[in-house]
Order: C-alpha cells, then structure tokens, then sequence
C-alpha cells in the first residue's frame, strides 16, 4: 500500500536539492572548522557562507544568525539569555496561552524562579491583538515572545504590529517562527522583531539544525560551556553537513514560495469546505490568516482524535490529532483549551498538513477515506455506549 505522508507540519522530507549539496560534507569536505589547514578552513568558508546565505534569504545580516540544534533550542536560548540580562531591569515577560511546548513550558520554568508572566489569551481563532499586548505591557517587561504561526490550528499572527506595540514601549520581542519560516514571506528587518527561531527540519531541510535571529549584538548568552564557537554563544563543533542542507532548504523554499502557497492555498480550501459538509466536523483556526497548507479540524462524537489518525494509518494515509511533540500523550491540547473548547472536544482533533508533493489525487482520495472513517469511528462509538467500557465513560463525563 503506498503511503500519503499529510502531516508536514511534524516534519518535513529532506528535499533532493538539500540532500545532495550536504553529502560531501560528510566524508570529502568533512573537516572541523575550529581547525588552522586547510580540511578545517574550508569548512570554516561553507560555514559562513551559509551565514550569509541564510541572513539573505531571512532579510537579515549576516552577523545576526547564530545556528543551533533546531527550534527548541533557539527558543530557550533567547528566552533564558534575556531573562538572566534583563533581570535588574524586571521579571516579568509576555507570551501568549498557545505556544509551543519550546516556550511554553520555558516560561513555566521561569516563573518557578521567581519571574512573572503574562499569558495573552487568544480569541476563538487563535488571535492575538496589538491592544491586547499593549495593555499588558508594563514598567518591568523585558521580553514579549509570540509564535508566527500556530501549530495546532495553523493561525497567522500580525507579527509586524505586534513588534511596532513592544518597540513602542522599549521591549525585547521574539517569535518562534518554526512552523512559518519556508512557508510565508519572512523578512525579520521587515517585521522588526529582536529575535526569531526556526528549525531546519519543517522547509525540507535534515533534523537536529536551526538558527536564532538575533538583532541586538551581544544579546545572547551561552547556554553551555566549551570552545566558543558560534561567537561565544553556542559551544560545540558546528554541524556543517545539517548547517549546508538547512541552507540550500530555505533558499530552495524561498525560491517557489510564491507558487506553493497559490498550490497549497487551492488544495487545502478543497479539502477544508468537503470535510467541513460533514455533520460535526469543524475548522479550527482563522479561515483567512493561516498557513497554506495547513488543514485542522474538530471531529465530533469520535471519543479520541487517535482511533481517527488510526483508521487513516490502515489506509496509509499519514495525519496527525495535533503538535507532534505531544502525539504520545492522550491529553486535552492546550492550544484548543485555551480557544474555548471544552476537554472531550479538545481530544477530538485532526491536523492535515499538506506540501506540493501532494497531489490532488490524493486529496480526494483523503477526502473519502475521512468520511469513511469518521462514519466507521462513530459507529463503534455508539456500539460501545452501551457496554461496560461506556458506562464507565460516561461516569466519568466523557
């Protein structure tokens, strides 16, 4: 059974252009660049010809990109670096009720160490407004971070508005760009924002690579100790082979940006408005603002999100209930709670994340295979309502 992989906001293929230009970077040019001869220094000059190659295709300097392992690490390293600088200044910061779990559970951290922080509540389509930040704004913020794109229901944010409020008021502004970076126009000068992540591995690039945008010199502080690499902000021999792929990755997704959206925009309303005629089945996020390929749903009378992701697995399509990150867990999502709906409906997610690979075939073939499956979940559902099992279920309001 040939499979259809729509889960790309989990993690991207590597694309043939990236891959190819990264293999000789694993045995013929595969030299330290910390060393003096000549294996060393070559690969010192690939390393910051990516730097300048990645400043470009992001609007920005090459003096501002620092590498990392990939997102997560991006985000803590900017958010624990200006939360120890700042710290005479004030404790408290601002993020928004629907990060990722990167800057969401940092910020949780923080607070345990005596910081405060303000969590932005989001309308019901995942929202946030420049008023709203402005109002709570304080004397003592040092850092807002707000994500560029959401994860789970695949809502834009106004990131250039909402950088000009915190500019405004003389506060640092972040954003995790992970899931937007390779799939919107990002120009980081544009936008006016001091810091933004992203990870390699969402625009086709390898895993375990990324990059910090960093405005402000000097704004950085190291997170671990060790030779210095990276201007003293991230120590460790730099991966070149990752750090060459993620480069040719982004330039490659730049490139045809303008016609994959158009693709993926045409494909994904398809999809949306035939999935949204079944009874019970929901579009989360902003109809308008939001990523291009990017589908989410709420699937009513279905008990988990799982038993459908499961269904479509047999038929060798590959979806997702949400954030990859937290897939394992049969939790609520946060992100959904925190727009308004309730637990057993929060459960009741399907994210389907489309990339030009897609074809329209096999969107229809989805399309069909989602009915199908809603239709054969439910009814097992309802068989279940009268056994033990669903007794024991409904006493517990589910």
């Amino acid at each position: 059974m040939p499979v259809i992989y729509m889960d790309h906001s989990a993690t991207t293929p590597v694309s043939e252009r990236a891959l190819a230009a990264m293999l000789p970077y694993f045995r013929e040019e595969f030299g330290n660049p910390s060393a003096v001869y000549g294996y060393g220094q070559t690969a010192k000059n690939t390393l910051e010809k990516c730097r300048e190659r990645m400043a470009k295709a992001l609007g920005a300097f090459r003096s501002e990109i620092y590498f990392t392992s990939g997102g997560t690490e991006s985000d803590n390293l900017v958010i624990r670096s200006i939360a120890a600088m700042k710290r005479d200044k004030g404790r408290h910061m601002i993020t928004t009720m629907i990060e990722h779990n990167a800057v969401r559970r940092t910020f949780e951290a923080l607070e345990k160490e005596g910081y405060s922080v303000t969590y932005l509540q989001p309308d019901p389509m995942g929202r946030i407004t420049p008023e709203q930040l402005a109002q709570a704004i304080r004397e003592d913020t040092i850092l807002i971070s707000i994500m560029m794109a959401n994860n789970v229901v695949g809502t834009v944010l106004p990131i250039k508005e909402l950088a000009m409020t915190a500019r405004k008021r003389h506060v640092l502004f972040h954003t995790d760009a992970v899931q937007a970076v390779g799939h919107i126009p990002v120009n980081v000068h544009e936008l006016g924002v001091d810091f933004l992540s992203l990870s390699a591995h969402k625009f086709h690039g390898p895993k375990g690579v990324g990059a910090v945008y960093c405005r402000i010199p000097n704004r950085l502080l190291p997170m671990q100790t060790g030779g210095g690499q990276e201007k003293e902000v991230r120590s460790g021999t730099e991966n070149i082979p990752g750090i060459v792929g993620m480069t040719e990755a982004l330039e490659e997704a730049v490139e045809n940006l303008e016609g994959s959206s158009v693709y993926l925009t045409g494909l994904r309303d398809h999809i949306t408005r035939e999935l949204c005629a079944v009874p019970g089945v929901h579009r989360t996020g902003d109809p308008v603002n939001r990523l291009p390929g990017f589908c989410s749903f709420i699937v009513e009378n279905i008990h988990h999100s799982v038993f459908l992701v499961n269904a479509l697995n047999e038929r060798g399509i590959c979806v997702s209930s949400g954030s990859a990150c937290s897939a394992s867990s049969r939790e609520a999502s946060h992100v959904l709670l925190a727009l308004g709906y309730d637990q057993e409906m929060s459960g009741e997610a399907l994210r389907i994340t489309l990339d030009t690979e897609n074809t329209r075939e096999e969107a229809e073939y989805l399309i069909s295979s989602v009915k199908e499956c809603i239709a054969l979940v439910r009814a097992r559902e309802k068989k279940k309502e009268g056994t033990l099992e669903g007794s024991v279920r409904k006493a517990a309001g589910r």
